[in-house]
């Protein structure tokens, strides 16, 4: 099972390698170990304890400006090396030949003084973050490679910190916890989190950034350091314990190397010794020592991290699946790959025009591949145009709205001239008709821009993926299209203005569609017998109500009068014989009364109206 786990990280790390050299990013959420805390908390120590070297930037302020994804991987150690340690003039940082450490960014260089892979970190992150020391997202990539280490991956992020110093921005608190939650917040991450044990645990800012995205504590590692500085009478047995901060994975204790330690070059293996010693011989640490120290942090880790790889596989398995489908799929809408090179671009163009040409038809006929559900487009919304807003246009057309009576007796004179006419002249209705069938020519103009602007839309968005590798080409087949559709809008427009200038020449009153005399007659008087038919329905319904109160009057059950007092309607009058008469209530004057007194006189105006409705509707297109 040790062998499983070892060679499943090796993978995920030749997996993250490999994304990260063809995305930049990510992107798949790979487990790994992100390590967070304050400011001077300890982060780098105990990653340098971990690894058993001397090999990141420290100094005031911020040291660690980018993210730096550590991967540890264990390595046979070469018996036949020559030790450093037996050579008076070796570098502080020089290790055995079977330590180095790779870069990504430096692929074919092995660093062998770990001394040169502090300065290569201070250098690079210099030369993406700059000198003033602020952050910057793109991380670093670093390889290990030593048997005195475990199997692990693991991501260093800057320190918080509260106040700005130098020339850092302003915002750099809300930089740098937007940088650590981005990474702390992938549900695939194991979050080490950093806490110095001479601080109360409830200030904690590294654990209060991991209980927002692990608010259970199930993937969170706390790491107390600075154990040996507490004050004289306390420490952190019941935080190691779990009994006040509880977390699933624990809490372990470290004792990390003093400043002076580290300016004197204490070996790394006598500051391992004197941790062990400190844990073994504390009073109050010593029945829990070997759960503590960096030893025991590292194999936690490392089997954390392999089980959380064994957890989180098959949703890796899925997720790589799932990219590589959407990238074959991207890569075949590029197109085949024969036709790159310079000697097929005359083939390649011919393909790319006839795909452009066939999807622009498919989009209008419907047949597209690509169709929108949000929306009408193409084809569909040119049948819409033409027949709901082109047809609604013309419906709110009323041709005798800008026609008056007067209007019409005034053409009907002027047609005949000095002679009184007995029949209304064909003239005036030739008058009085053109100028209402111009009124059709401005919705039918704006149809015909309403169906080149679909067009042009279609144009943009007909062009295919394969066809956006070429740009050129495509802003090319665009502005040609464009071009064409934009020449053929000014004979569409003439054809449509000589259209109305047709129907305006000549009116024909054979046309099915047009209303003759006879016609316009039958409507006058249909439309009259109408009027007539609600007038005698009107007055039915006033008999009926009269009659209704006749009859509650006689039963002395009336309605109440003005004065409150229920009675009949009218007190009834007597006669010279002693008997009462009912008052009759005076009779309504029917509105229909001044219809029919009117109706005779406007008969001629409804006629030439009727006539001009049947005309345009002849008119119309169909």
């Amino acid at each position: 099972m040790a062998a499983l786990g070892e060679d499943l990280l090796t993978t995920v790390n030749k997996l993250q390698d490999l994304v990260f050299n063809t995305i930049g990013s990510d992107s798949l959420d790979l487990p790994q170990i992100v390590v967070v805390g304050s400011q001077s908390a300890g982060k780098s120590s105990v990653l340098e304890n971990i690894v058993g070297r001397d090999f990141l930037p420290r100094g005031a302020g911020i040291c660690t400006r980018r993210p730096l994804i550590l991967q540890l991987i264990n390595v046979t150690e070469d018996e036949n090396a020559p030790d450093p340690a037996s050579d008076p003039y070796r570098s502080p940082g020089a290790a055995r030949r079977s330590e180095w450490a790779e870069f990504h960014h430096i692929p074919n260089r092995r660093f062998n003084d770990f001394g040169d892979v502090k300065r290569e970190i201070e250098n690079e992150t210099s030369r993406v973050a700059g000198n003033n020391k602020g952050i910057n997202r793109q991380p670093i990539n670093l390889k290990i490679y030593s048997p005195h280490v475990l199997n692990l991956t693991l991501v260093d992020l800057p320190g918080l910190t509260k106040v700005p110093i130098g020339d850092q921005p302003t915002d750099i608190e809300k930089q740098t916890r937007n940088l650590i939650s981005e990474y702390i917040a992938k549900p695939n991450s194991i979050i080490l989190a950093v806490s110095p044990a001479n601080v109360d645990i409830v200030n904690s800012e590294a654990l209060k950034l991991a209980r927002h995205v692990d608010p259970l504590g199930r993937r969170t590692i706390g790491v107390l350091t600075k154990v040996d500085l507490m004050d004289h009478g306390t420490n952190a047995l019941d935080i190691l314990s779990g009994r006040v901060y509880p977390l699933k994975l624990g809490f372990i204790g470290v004792v990390n190397r003093s400043q002076q330690d580290i300016q004197g070059n204490k070996p790394m293996e006598d500051a391992l010794q004197a941790e062990a010693d400190f844990f073994k011989h504390h009073p109050a640490y010593r029945n829990i020592s070997i759960r503590c120290g960096t030893h025991y942090l590292a194999k936690t880790l490392n089997t954390t991290l392999m089980g959380h790889i064994r957890e989180r596989l098959p949703d890796i398995k899925a997720r790589l699946n799932t990219l590589m489908g959407q990238t074959q799929q991207e890569l075949a809408s590029y197109g085949d790959m024969h036709f790159s090179g310079k000697e097929h671009r005359g083939s390649l163009i011919l393909q790319q025009m006839t795909r452009f040409a066939n999807s622009f038809i498919s989009s209008i006929d419907g047949t597209s591949t690509e169709i929108s559900t949000k929306e009408l487009c193409g084809g569909a919304r040119i049948y819409y145009i033409f027949n709901s807003v082109f047809g609604s246009a013309l419906d709110t057309i009323d041709p005798t709205s800008n026609l008056s009576a007067l209007d019409i007796r005034t053409a009907i004179r002027n047609s005949t001239g000095p002679r009184p006419s007995l029949f209304v002249p064909e003239m005036a209705f030739d008058l009085l008709v053109k100028p209402q069938i111009k009124l059709l020519e401005i919705p039918s103009q704006r149809c015909v821009e309403l169906v080149y602007e679909e067009l042009i839309k279609i144009c943009h968005t007909c062009g295919s993926t394969e066809l956006s590798r070429y740009p050129r080409l495509q802003a090319k087949l665009i502005e040609t299209v464009s071009d064409l559709l934009r020449e053929r809008l000014g004979p569409a427009s003439s054809y449509v203005e000589s259209l109305i200038s047709i129907q305006r020449a000549y009116i024909n009153t054979n046309h099915p569609n047009f209303l003759g005399a006879a016609a316009a007659m039958s409507n006058v008087v249909s439309a009259k017998q109408e009027r007539e038919r609600k007038r005698l329905i009107q007055e039915e319904r006033e008999r009926r109500e009269k009659r209704r109160l006749q009859e509650l009057e006689a039963d002395g059950d009336g309605p109440e009068n003005e004065d409150g007092v229920s009675g009949p309607l009218d007190k009834p009058e007597k006669t010279k014989s002693g008997r009462t008469k009912a008052t009759k209530p005076p009779r309504s004057i029917s509105p229909s009364l001044s219809v029919r007194e009117n109706g005779t006189s406007s008969l001629a105006a409804t006629m030439n109206a009727t006539h001009l409705n049947g005309t345009l509707r002849s008119a119309s297109p169909a």
